[in-house]
């Protein structure tokens, strides 16, 4: 991020309402990001290698790789969502914009989600969009691919959610990205066991209310909790 982008958001952004200084944020973010592509297409891309990879090594076997599908797809999203976790709040970090969104009349709870928000929107959505692609490399039906891609969409939240908890807690810190995926991977197994587990009860002709209700439960806590636990731990790193 370059100096110039850093004064795009500034402490007065938020004087007409809470709101206005989120959605300055949020259109902030989505344009450093569309400046950036080529970060977001790195997702996607090792997002579709690494789902690939399963179908060409282990061969047209059908029934495995329909009873894999899930388990993959997700794994490979998860995955994919943690590349750009650490960047989530380190380069406000270092060129003093996470400062100026301290000193804001918003809230720094609220810009925190509203950054989570933009971050989700270009990682998470796109890979929830391109599940169903990835899903016929699988045999999945069709009934199986939506409801994967409906897992991943309110899934994919909860990771975000929960990575910018570790991003803000390793601001500062040699080898970031290495100490994100041990903080952050352990907390995510419960997402990954539900969306996954929605496919394959899906499958065995069980409900799905179970699994969705679950997800759905796990991201109402964590829309509210997740961004005060960040916010805090921004507020530790730029004491």
């Amino acid at each position: 991020m370059t100096s110039s982008s850093s004064k795009s958001f500034s402490p007065n952004a938020s004087s007409s309402g809470l709101w206005a200084g989120m959605l300055a944020l949020f259109q902030r973010d989505i344009k450093l990001v569309l400046r950036q592509r080529s970060d977001t297409f790195a997702a996607l891309a090792f997002f579709i290698i690494v789902a690939s990879m399963f179908p060409l090594g282990i061969g047209p076997q059908a029934t495995l790789l329909k009873q894999i599908a899930s388990g993959v797809l997700w794994i490979a999203a998860l995955l994919s969502a943690m590349l750009g976790m650490a960047r989530m709040f380190s380069e406000d970090y270092a060129d003093g914009t996470l400062e100026q969104m301290l000193l804001s009349a918003t809230p720094l709870p609220l810009l925190v989600l509203a950054k989570v928000c933009a971050h989700w929107l270009c990682s998470g959505f796109l890979l929830s969009l391109l599940s169903p692609l990835l899903a016929m490399q699988f045999g999945m039906s069709l009934e199986s691919t939506w409801i994967l891609a409906l897992s991943l969409f309110l899934g994919t939240p909860i990771l975000t959610l929960l990575g910018a908890i570790g991003a803000a807690l390793t601001l500062g810190v040699r080898s970031q990205g290495t100490l994100l995926s041990l903080l952050i991977l352990p907390l995510v197994i419960p997402v990954l066991i539900f969306g996954a587990g929605a496919v394959d009860a899906a499958n065995a002709g069980l409900g799905l209310t179970a699994h969705f209700s679950l997800l759905g439960a796990i991201l109402l806590l964590a829309l509210p909790l997740a961004p005060l636990a960040t916010a805090a731990a921004c507020r530790i790193a730029l004491e």
